[in-house]
């Protein structure tokens, strides 16, 4: 079992930044890839970023990619979102997500364990 716990999430205006912590624990080795996933109302659940555990590599989905990092604090077990440049569309409920493997594209059926959740909402 692995646990996640994500937090950061706000308000913001259009052009601000917001980093989100993803705080995990658990038996990660079997879970080594972590993604962030975000879904708006009425929208599907999609792929932002994700970072393997044991190698670092790094992926980001198309619509995000120069805006967002993805990066993890081993010491702490946490990884983090750190986004800038952020629009409207951006607004979401942001989730931390851990799986046994980092594969592509980016799907939500890849991982198995999930945080609650964490909102972002970016004002014009």
């Amino acid at each position: 079992q692995v646990q996640l716990a994500e937090s950061g999430g706000g308000s913001v205006q259009s052009g601000g930044s917001l980093r989100l912590s993803c705080a995990v624990s658990g038996n990660t080795y079997r879970s080594p890839c972590l993604g962030w996933f975000r879904q708006a109302p009425g929208k599907e659940r999609e792929g932002v970023a994700r970072i393997s555990s044991v190698t670092s590599g790094t992926y980001y989905a198309d619509s995000v990619k120069g805006r967002v990092t993805i990066s993890q604090d081993s010491t702490k077990n946490t990884v983090y979102l750190e986004m800038n440049s952020l629009k409207p569309e951006d607004t979401a409920m942001y989730y931390c997500a851990a799986g046994p493997s980092c594969r592509l594209p980016l799907r939500p059926t890849d991982f198995d364990y999930w945080g609650q959740g964490t909102q972002v909402n970016v004002s014009s």
